[in-house]
């Protein structure tokens, strides 16, 4: 795969007290990710970017809530999400200060 589809897998970390909670308590790490990527595209996206060693991609599919304003119906866009579960002792830091 191209270095240039695998930097346009993962869009953002999600980040939530589910997905911290599950930081401490699993080394599980949560990303927004392309809709059309697989497991095996997270996986290679993870270890590239970070250079850490990842045992298990889980996607879901996060379906958009239905809204509505002014008396008109209408929905928010779905989007993708991967749970990525790392090695013993490896690590991510999503708030990196640059």
């Amino acid at each position: 795969m191209s270095n240039e589809r695998l930097m346009g897998v993962i869009r953002a970390p999600h980040v939530s007290e589910k997905s911290a909670r599950l930081q401490e308590v699993a080394n599980q790490f949560v990303f927004e990710v392309a809709p059309d990527a697989t497991k095996h595209d997270v996986k290679a996206a993870v270890e590239t970017m970070f250079k850490v060693k990842v045992e298990a991609v889980s996607v879901v599919n996060a379906k958009g809530k239905r809204k509505s304003f002014r008396g008109r119906n209408g929905a928010r866009g779905g989007w993708r999400k991967a749970y990525v579960r790392l090695g013993e002792g490896q690590t991510i830091d999503l708030v990196a200060k640059a």
